[in-house]
């Protein structure tokens, strides 16, 4: 019987008539219509729903990729209001997201990236959230989704510190939500796949007084960012 179905749907919608197979009610298999790529971005701070500001990058990855690649953000409030509550709920959402979407396409090569606070909620969901101000410690998210993300750019992270193997910029101070040693650490293992931009005077990765610093990696590091991104994940 089981033949008899493959060879049926393999044969058409015709075909599938004929043995009364309903395709429009089967299942569509796992990693059906998944792209190559799958790019995940956090917003920053007060930006309205969607990719904002960093989605020049990801247009730019779309476009200069050799490989199909879909684009996503996350949702979550991006509230400076409650920063605590709104970057603690953007975890949480970026882990289900990005768990949802490994077990959906499976082969599929995952890229993150974040602004801000949506470069702390990228990273905090890789490396552990909370801690001091920002309340109890959570986890990672577990290695075996972790391992299926090819790439991170983040930019602005609040919670940067200084002198990590994937730091990238000009920054020399931490920022204003320090990750802890067992935090870093985690990431640590990342090292290869995250560029944590950051540039001196930033008013919040680097405790500066440049909101404008804060404003534009896009126009320092867009090109950058990309040729990164596009490194790991095979062109």
């Amino acid at each position: 019987m089981y033949g008899v179905l493959a060879i049926a749907v393999t044969g058409g919608l015709a075909a599938a008539a004929i043995v009364g197979l309903d395709l429009a009610s089967a299942a569509p298999a796992r990693g059906a219509g998944c792209a190559d790529v799958d790019v995940i971005t956090a917003r920053a701070s007060t930006e309205r729903p969607g990719e904002g500001i960093t989605g020049a990058l990801v247009t730019q990855i779309v476009n200069s990729s050799d490989q199909s690649v879909s684009r996503e953000s996350v949702d979550y409030p991006a509230t400076l209001q409650n920063y605590q509550r709104s970057s603690a709920q953007g975890v949480t959402a970026l882990t289900k997201q990005l768990t949802d979407q490994v077990q959906q396409c499976p082969d599929q090569k995952i890229v993150l990236a974040g602004y801000s606070q949506g470069a702390h909620v990228v990273l905090d969901v890789l490396g552990g959230g909370g801690g001091g101000l920002l309340g109890a410690a959570t986890p990672p998210i577990d290695p075996a989704i972790a391992s299926h993300v090819s790439a991170v750019a983040t930019f602005g992270d609040p919670r940067h510190v200084v002198d990590q193997a994937f730091d990238v910029g000009t920054s020399t101070k931490n920022g204003r939500f320090p990750r802890s040693a067992a935090q870093l650490q985690t990431l640590a293992g990342f090292a290869d796949r995250v560029q944590a931009f950051c540039d001196a005077r930033d008013t919040f990765c680097d405790s500066g007084v440049s909101t404008t610093v804060h404003l534009t990696y896009m126009n320092r590091y867009k090109d950058d960012a990309t040729d990164f991104v596009l490194g790991k994940i095979g062109g």
